[in-house]
């Protein structure tokens, strides 16, 4: 879609490269992605190991993991729309170098403290690199061939997730139970050093030298800053634990108010005739506002359907943490072939493709809880692993095609920051949507322990985790629909 005359982006340079290039700059792009998301998941299994090694308490524990997703979410944006006025190539390298530096302090932290700095500035070059992963496949593909790449993407994406507590679980089978969690961020060192040199070498310039200044929108910066801190921070620190602080609440209420006048400050920053951090017009675009809201609610279900069966088979089963990992490796690889397949798809489907995917994560949901309570334990994670086969085939269904449409009407030149506001979305329903599901886990391991056998336990744990699996996969389903029947009305279901 060219760019108007009006808009306030400097000019976007067309990228002449030959299809072999092209595919080159995406491969390198997505390790990037692969590599980001890895460490949001395989970081989970080594908690406890954590715990014994450096005497981390819970608060501590909890940080590790959600002090990453939380400095991840609030770069998201502002890095997009640096990545959208500037060099995307450039932030992909600036973004690299402080993931390797923040990896290698991880690895060697003697203490909590340590390891908790390098992990929120983990975040941040986390929360560098992944907008212009999805900024640069916006201006390099077009048409069926973006269908393809965000297929390609999905795919990756999905074995990443997937195969997060499964890597995990190796490295610190192999490092052992006192030091293994030091190999999850030492296997990062050499993978991103590899990419670095790759990025310099082959990534490509997207944007022509501009004389205008710089519009960071501080203001702009602050407030959005405050709002994500705000609206993320009292689900980040939810853990069902009945020593939960209540007055963390409270503070959804000041979200609401720093979000009032983010909202106030970005429209008369426009009106100013200044770019605002975030253009709220892409959200007048029904396919990018609908794909966001899918995007957000699956997020909300899927990680926490995840992290919830890990638990269960842990907890209730006494899996190794290898072994629990392993459950979901079916997952990935059905959902690397069906997100290749719905990639191609997605250009004739459309949104039903995604409704398609949205009934079988459904259906998985489901399966999952009632096999987990009436097959035999010896079975359970058999029995388990066979659903998640199907999950992931239904899933790879989802995030792809999804992206495509949400993406296909945005211009280019704002690609970054739209693409970044998505990934928001789905940071933000990650934690909800374990905040939720682990809260009514944990309130049910509370009230029933000590008066039931463990497995009984944890089976009425899991199978009241899984109900909010459902309902966010519920709501993805009733945005697909809408969208769905929005697209019927003005005779389009494609891109």
């Amino acid at each position: 879609m060219p760019e108007e005359r009006t808009s306030p982006h400097p000019p976007t340079r067309d990228i002449e490269l030959s299809s072999r290039h092209r595919w080159r700059a995406y491969w390198i792009a997505v390790s990037v992605a692969a590599l980001t998301i890895l460490d949001l998941t395989k970081v989970n299994v080594a908690l406890p190991s954590i715990e014994a090694a450096l005497n981390a308490g819970p608060t501590e524990l909890q940080l590790v993991v959600s002090g990453y997703i939380l400095t991840f979410g609030l770069v998201l944006v502002p890095a997009g729309r640096l990545g959208d006025m500037r060099s995307r190539r450039v932030l992909f390298l600036v973004g690299l170098s402080l993931f390797l530096v923040t990896s290698l302090a991880c690895a060697l932290a003697p203490n909590t403290t340590m390891l908790l700095t390098a992990r929120l500035l983990q975040g941040v070059a986390a929360g560098i690199q992944m907008p212009q992963v999805l900024g640069l496949v916006q201006q390099l593909f077009q048409g069926k061939e973006r269908g393809r790449a965000f297929g390609l993407f999905g795919a990756t994406i999905g074995i990443a997730t997937a195969l997060g507590p499964t890597l995990g679980g190796l490295l610190i089978a192999l490092g052992g139970p006192t030091d293994g969690w030091r190999l999850i961020f030492w296997i990062n060192i050499p993978l991103v050093a590899i990419v670095i040199v790759l990025a310099a070498w082959l990534l490509p310039s997207t944007r022509t030298k501009s004389h205008r200044a710089l519009d960071l929108d501080p203001v702009g910066v602050v407030l959005f800053g405050l709002t994500i801190v705000a609206l993320m921070w009292p689900f980040l620190f939810t853990t069902g634990s009945p020593d939960d602080d209540p007055r963390r609440w409270w503070l959804l209420v000041a979200s609401v108010v720093f979000a009032a006048a983010f909202v106030f400050w970005e429209r008369r920053y426009a009106d100013r005739g200044r770019m605002p951090l975030m253009p709220f017009s892409i959200f007048s675009l029904a396919s990018y506002r609908n794909g966001v809201l899918i995007s957000t609610a699956y997020f909300s279900a899927v990680p926490a359907m995840f992290l919830l069966g890990t638990l269960f088979l842990q907890g209730g089963l006494g899996l190794e943490p290898v072994f629990a990992g392993m459950v979901t490796i079916g997952f990935a690889v059905a959902s690397a072939g069906s997100s290749w397949i719905g990639g191609n798809l997605v250009a004739r489907l459309g949104r039903p493709l995604v409704v398609a995917g949205i009934l079988g994560m459904v259906a998985t949901a489901g399966a999952l809880a009632l096999v987990a309570l009436i097959t035999p334990p010896e079975w359970t994670p058999w029995a388990m692993a066979a659903v998640m086969v199907f999950g992931g085939f239904a899933g790879g269904l989802v995030i792809s095609p999804n992206q495509t449409l949400t993406l296909a009407d945005i211009p280019v030149s704002s690609g970054g920051v739209a693409g970044s506001v998505g990934q928001l979305g789905q940071r933000i329903g990650t934690a909800v949507g374990t905040a939720i599901a682990l809260a009514l886990f944990y309130a049910t391991v509370y009230r029933e322990q000590g008066d039931r056998d463990t497995l009984v336990v944890f089976h009425d744990a899991y199978a009241t985790g899984m109900i909010a699996v459902g309902v966010f996969l519920g709501l993805a389903l009733i945005v697909g629909v809408a969208d769905l029947a929005g697209r019927a009305r003005n005779g389009s279901q494609t891109p």
